[in-house]
Formats: structure tokens, C-alpha cells, sequence
């Protein structure tokens, strides 16, 4: 019999006569983490990472939001735990998906309640409109202002989706290749913690999936209020809150 399927997790075995619907079986592999409100068992090979909007026009000096005079500090403080936690994820065979704001260059994709939210005025300067200096298209889909930031870049094993909402879920195929992947639990790291990370975390908990939010690798913009009821209602609500630099998973060897 020959395999079928689009990935090693869900493909059934077929031939000519027959037809094998048993998925290949996989040895849990769980690992306990600190967390709140309780302490998690995650059994990394349903796990899956996602990584949300650490893109250049939200965390570059050169980007859409410095450009405009948002203090972009805090939104490049995930960069550091980021870089060391996702090579050892990908060492534990966990997938790394990036999901990030990907508008069509004729912002067919975005409605009119989306486009307010960033030129409520409609005096532009909004997603997909062109920046002063020639530095691009804001977070236009293929081009630099919607690239993950260089220290992050994505490895081509990584897996990319272009949203175009707050929740990476809305009008992507984020949920089928999850499925695909056969995962039950996702790890959540990005920007904004209180807008397109918990957006898409509270979809994902609607949608039947284990959620965790990763404290050291989020962060946002908003004031401090905003960061703390995003911990609060993750915790009360949709999932729990665990920090990176606690997962127990082996470091990567040198060079890896």
C-alpha cells in the first residue's frame, strides 16, 4: 500500500483494493511545565508554536509604527527569549508556524471596520497604504514591511500564513493545517498580547484547541492595564500562562 495524506501525522495508507484509515500511531512525549492557574503536562508531539505579527512595520526602527511615533520597545522584547526558545522547539520536533498581517495590494481582503482601526480618520496612512520615503506598503502582503523581523527569520521547515484580521483564524487555512498537523495544544508568542494574540487565542479555544500563552515572548503597546487583564482572562477563561524559559526541553546542540 502507498501513504496518502499531506503530512506525516494524517495520511492513510491505500492501494488499488483497499483503503487504511489508521493515522501512523505517535509516542506521547510529555513534559511538565510550570503554569497558571495550574501546573501543565503538554505533550509536545501534539504541540505546535505560533508565532504572531513580530514583523518589521510593528518591530523595526525602520517600520510602520516607529515611523509614526510608537515607542516599539516593548514590542521587541519577545525577540530575545524567542530566539533561544524556538530553536530548541524545533529540536523537539514541535512545528513553528508564523502568523502575520499579509494585506492584498488591493486591500480586497480588509473591510472597512479592519481599516478603521488603524486610520480612524480615513486620512491614511493605514494598512496598505504607501509610507513617506519609499519604505514600502503598510504590512502589504510579499513585501518588507510585512517580513518577520531578521533576528526571528522564519527556517524553511517554519510554516507562514498572511492574516487579515485581529485572529489569525479568520479566512486562513491556520485551522486546517493544524488539523493537518494533528496537534491539540498551541503555544501563543507575538504582538499584540491584548489584540491579534489573544484575538486568535480565544478563537483557537473556541475551536476545541489547549491554549498557551507564553508571558516572556509576548508583549504590547497598550498600557499596562491592557497586559495585565490579558493574563488574567487567559488564565480565568480560555487556557493558562507559562513562561519559555521554563519549558524543560534539552538545548539544542552546537550549531543546530
Amino acid at each position: 500500500m502507498k501513504s496518502l495524506g499531506p503530512t506525516a501525522a494524517n495520511r492513510w495508507q491505500v492501494s488499488q483494493d483497499a483503503v487504511s484509515l489508521v493515522r501512523p500511531a505517535r509516542g506521547a512525549r510529555p513534559v511538565a511545565v510550570p503554569a497558571l492557574p495550574q501546573a501543565l503536562t503538554i505533550d509536545l508531539a501534539r504541540t505546535a508554536m505560533i508565532v504572531i505579527d513580530m514583523q518589521n512595520d510593528f518591530c523595526h526602527p525602520d517600520g510602520w509604527l516607529a515611523g509614526i511615533g510608537a515607542d516599539i520597545a516593548p514590542l521587541r522584547a519577545p525577540i530575545a527569549p524567542l530566539r533561544a526558545f524556538l530553536p530548541r522547539l524545533r529540536q523537539a520536533g514541535v512545528p513553528v508556524l508564523w502568523v502575520n498581517w499579509g494585506a492584498r495590494p488591493d486591500r480586497l481582503n480588509l473591510s472597512p471596520s479592519v481599516l478603521h482601526v488603524y486610520d480612524p480618520a480615513g486620512a491614511g496612512g493605514g494598512i496598505g497604504d504607501t509610507l513617506p520615503g519609499g519604505s514600502g506598503a503598510v504590512l502589504q502582503y510579499g513585501s518588507w514591511n510585512a517580513e518577520v523581523v531578521d533576528e526571528l527569520a522564519p527556517l524553511p521547515e517554519d510554516i507562514r500564513i498572511a492574516k487579515h484580521r485581529m485572529s489569525g483564524f479568520w479566512d486562513t487555512p491556520l485551522d486546517s493545517i493544524l488539523r493537518n498537523l494533528r496537534v491539540d495544544t498551541l503555544l501563543f508568542a507575538g504582538v499584540n498580547s491584548d489584540q491579534c494574540v489573544l484575538g486568535t487565542l480565544m478563537d483557537a479555544n473556541g475551536l476545541g484547541y489547549d491554549v498557551v500563552l507564553l508571558e516572556d515572548c509576548v508583549a504590547t503597546t497598550s498600557p499596562g492595564f491592557c497586559a495585565e487583564a490579558t493574563l488574567y482572562n487567559v488564565r480565568q477563561c480560555f487556557g493558562f500562562t507559562a513562561r519559555a524559559d521554563a519549558f524543560p526541553l534539552d538545548a539544542p546542540e552546537e550549531g543546530a
